[in-house]
């Protein structure tokens, strides 16, 4: 009933709706005044059309059901920043009511309010069915939900046009753009810098404990492939060893508005910083995750599947919105830092901001390093003299402008 009285204080605010009522009055008239066959058949049709147009308010495009699917490129269930989604929403409208084509348009939100709008137009089978598909653009990191549908249509006249709300339900997330790293000199055995970063090896050694069987890698050498398992399976498989333990790592992300001159480097600051932790997955190195947004999120340094995936699922949808003092929000959580831990600063500052976290990081007991975000056209002189300020103080540093950047910077880039 509530329904009904909504579609009909709409319908009665439309000016159609006033035209239509004068084009029945004044046949009404017509046939008082007038009178005959004529004038009653005139009433007659126009009060049949004037049902028609009611009865397709009410009970026609207003009673659509939808239902909707997606299929993602290479049927993944991950999705990554830059790829697209293909959305099927099938349509079941009332078979009583005729209509010529459906104009179906689609909103679709992302976590930060940006949307983008779909629309397009169907035309219904015989059993009142239909089907719209259509590909999404390529989506960025982020959580992704539909809004409320809106179908529009006229009347086989074209007098009368008829809106519809429905929601289907459909919500995705993208995960944030990596690269892969093939390599990570965390530290160097040359490296001149004093401190404990020298005192540690130059790589993450194998033991000669084995730990398991993998799939056989190009250049893997002979010795390392184990023969029962590829005897068993039919494919080559390779002996998997344990590793050297290292010290734990946090990766601290800077999410403060000022910090980021604009949105495409904090995208390149989150990007780092799910590259490593796929890194440090692959690697099983013990790694954590502090973001300093407008709440501070912390992720103790852990090699599990699950713990990696919460930390990579919470930069789906971070946002540079933090303020205040680093030191003093780091210093709120100081028991979170284990002594002895790499201290990972992801951050586009070469200020006193800067060395103030990485100083306070230092006199915790722990390893600091910064990877700095750069912008697309970076300044050699500012770049060049924080560098020179980082090295005289102990503390290795290297500059990211872009995502393919990173592997090169990683494995042993220019300090």
């Amino acid at each position: 009933m509530r329904a009904w009285l909504d579609t009909w204080k709409t319908e009665v605010r439309s000016p159609k709706f006033w035209t239509l009522a004068s084009l029945w009055i004044s046949c009404l008239f017509y046939v008082l005044f007038q009178g005959g066959k004529t004038s009653f058949m005139l009433l007659a049709m126009v009060s049949l059309l004037v049902c028609y147009w009611i009865l397709g308010g009410i009970g026609g495009i207003r009673r659509i059901k939808a239902a909707r699917t997606m299929s993602f490129e290479g049927e993944q269930v991950l999705l990554q920043a830059g790829d697209r989604v293909q959305v099927r929403l099938h349509l079941q409208l009332p078979r009583f009511m005729p209509l010529p084509y459906v104009v179906v348009r689609e909103v679709m939100l992302r976590h930060n309010g940006e949307s983008w709008a779909f629309e397009d137009s169907v035309v219904p089978q015989i059993r009142g069915e239909a089907e719209l598909i259509y590909n999404t653009p390529a989506l960025e990191r982020g959580k992704y939900e539909f809004a409320g549908t809106e179908c529009t249509a006229e009347d086989i006249f074209g007098l009368v046009e008829h809106k519809g709300v429905f929601q289907a339900a459909g919500h995705f997330r993208v995960l944030p753009r990596t690269v892969f790293i093939p390599q990570w000199q965390l530290y160097s055995r040359n490296s001149r810098l004093p401190g404990p970063e020298t005192a540690l090896s130059n790589s993450r050694r194998e033991t000669t404990q084995i730990n398991g069987v993998r799939d056989y890698v190009y250049g893997d050498r002979i010795s390392r492939i184990h023969w029962n398992a590829t005897a068993k399976t039919g494919t080559w498989k390779s002996k998997e060893f344990e590793h050297e333990s290292l010290p734990k790592i946090v990766l601290v992300l800077d999410a403060h508005t000022v910090s980021y001159a604009a949105p495409p480097q904090f995208e390149l600051a989150v990007s780092i910083g799910a590259s490593l932790l796929e890194y440090g997955s692959r690697e099983r190195i013990s790694m954590g995750l502090c973001t300093l947004g407008k709440h501070v999120r912390r992720f103790a340094p852990a090699e599990g599947y699950i713990e990696r995936q919460e930390m990579i699922h919470h930069l789906v949808d971070i946002d540079a919105d933090g303020y205040g003092s680093y030191k003093d929000r780091l210093e709120e959580i100081r028991d979170f830092f284990p002594p002895g831990s790499f201290f990972i600063l992801i951050s586009p500052l070469t200020n006193e901001a800067a060395m103030s976290v990485l100083n306070w990081a230092k006199s915790r007991q722990m390893i600091p390093y910064q990877i700095q975000v750069g912008s697309a056209n970076p300044s050699g002189g500012t770049r060049s003299y924080w560098q020179g300020a980082l090295h005289g103080r102990g503390i290795r540093a290297v500059h990211v402008s872009s995502l393919q950047d990173l592997p090169a910077a990683m494995g042993g880039g220019k300090i």
